[in-house]
């Protein structure tokens, strides 16, 4: 059988390392790179998947493709199934890619959780959502702190992102700031405060061997997913995120809603700043989904570290990226901390942005005086600079997770905005007294 598939540089090397590697009934012929994903926009691109982590039968390893040349590359290669395998994305989404496959002669296939994750003998806690930009990482903050205090040593496995030398990133470890000088500034949203809390961070390319590092270093693995992907092992105790700013959002998702139908416990966060109606809404449709799992209603606090220059100042709020582009937020943490500690007006970004930030900006009409923290590349680098210097602000307000003054060079102070995760009733002690027995049960 040949195979083909659809992926954005993460879970598509995954589902062929753990499902397709070393099969001799198989061929994977290529992998596609989805249009807008963050590979596309690195100064070096992979052409091809490698044959050292391809394996037996891809001495030349495996070429990686536009996905517009979806239905070229079906005939070319005579493709017989296209597996599509990237995360956060509509069902009609993927329903059009699976018409697309169909029309061009090929079956379509999903990979499901059963066949994707590893068995592993350390514990493991997943913490995944219905969409990015959840607060997945904020609660996994807190419990690798309550879990560390309790005496036991984590270790925290990212969804991949491994940009650049894929061979290079076969298993990454990072454990200061110096291992995160060369990564992009969406690894460092993800991996930096981690890192800053003392936590050692693992991510790459094979899981298997990336599982097997941190379990020699841990009692426990918690797994803090990307997006809203599925977790790449098994989970002892699997907790999923919902949004009530994007009610609508909780289901109609892939693969968050078979993340949310394969829940054990369910944290609704950010209520603090969302409707009524929308948290009911959200309870009633994870009840319907779910069945009878646990909520736990929980609030995205927002603190900055010098409230006195956002009083009566003229901001510019950068923001997470993948939240707002990945995720469709209408507006982070960043906008929040600009409401919250009176500043006196947000300035628009976009009379002075260039190059990749204004393309980035024309994409998303739908952000109002917000700037993406995009950065893939020294190139994307040296136009955010720009862009922020170009804005006339009193300051930057920094949303963004990771430490951006650290990535930057610009003119305008930046002052950093937090955001944690508080439960409405107890902290994290509390939910882990609930389940550690669950946890820890194998």
């Amino acid at each position: 059988m040949r195979v083909l598939i659809m992926g954005a540089a993460g879970r598509d090397y995954h589902d062929f390392n753990t499902v397709f590697r070393g099969r001799e009934d198989v061929e994977v012929v290529a992998f596609t790179q989805a249009p807008g994903q963050n590979l596309g926009e690195l100064e070096t691109t992979n052409e091809r998947y490698p044959a050292s982590l391809a394996g037996d039968g891809y001495p030349d390893g495996i070429p990686i493709e536009p996905e517009a040349r979806l239905e070229e590359l079906i005939e070319e290669y005579d493709v017989d199934e296209v597996v599509f395998s990237y995360s956060d994305v509509s069902f009609e989404h993927v329903m059009t890619a699976a018409s697309r496959v169909e029309s061009a002669g090929a079956d379509f296939r999903l990979l499901g959780p059963e066949v994707i994750q590893h068995s592993l003998e350390v514990p493991v806690l997943a913490v995944d959502a219905v969409r990015t930009g959840c607060g997945k990482s904020q609660v996994t903050r807190g419990l690798a702190d309550e879990l560390d205090n309790r005496g036991y040593d984590v270790a925290i496995v990212r969804e991949p992102m491994p940009y650049g030398d894929l061979e290079a990133k076969r298993v990454q470890r990072f454990a200061d700031r110096e291992d995160l000088k060369d990564i992009t500034i969406e690894e460092r949203e993800e991996f930096e405060q981690h890192v800053d809390r003392g936590h050692v961070v693992f991510a790459g390319v094979d899981y298997a061997e990336v599982f097997e590092a941190a379990s020699r270093e841990a009692d426990v693995l918690l797994w803090d997913g990307g997006n809203n992907e599925l977790a790449f092992a098994e989970p002892d105790l699997h907790v999923v995120l919902v949004d009530p700013l994007r009610p609508a959002d909780t289901t109609g998702y892939h693969p968050g809603e078979t993340n949310l139908r394969r829940a054990d416990v369910v944290i609704s966060n950010k209520e603090n700043s969302a409707d009524e109606g929308a948290i009911e809404d959200v309870e009633s449709t994870v009840e319907s989904v779910a069945g009878p799992v646990d909520i736990w209603h929980a609030d995205s606090v927002v603190t900055v570290d010098d409230p006195d220059r956002i009083e009566g100042a003229s901001v510019l709020v950068v923001e997470d990226g993948p939240t707002l582009t990945h995720g469709d937020a209408d507006y982070g943490a960043g906008t929040v901390a600009a409401e919250r500690f009176g500043a006196a007006e947000r300035v628009d970004p976009r009379p002075g942005a260039v190059g990749t930030v204004a393309e980035t900006l024309s994409e998303y009409p739908r952000l109002d005086r917000i700037l993406p923290a995009v950065g893939y590349s020294e190139e994307q680098v040296a136009d955010l600079e720009a862009t922020i210097d170009a804005a006339n602000a009193d300051c930057v307000l920094a949303g963004t997770p990771h430490d951006l003054e650290a990535v930057v060079d610009v003119s305008v102070p930046i002052v950093r905005a937090h955001y944690r995760v508080e439960f409405h009733d107890g902290d994290f002690g509390d939910f882990l007294d609930a389940y550690e027995s669950e946890l820890f049960a194998g």
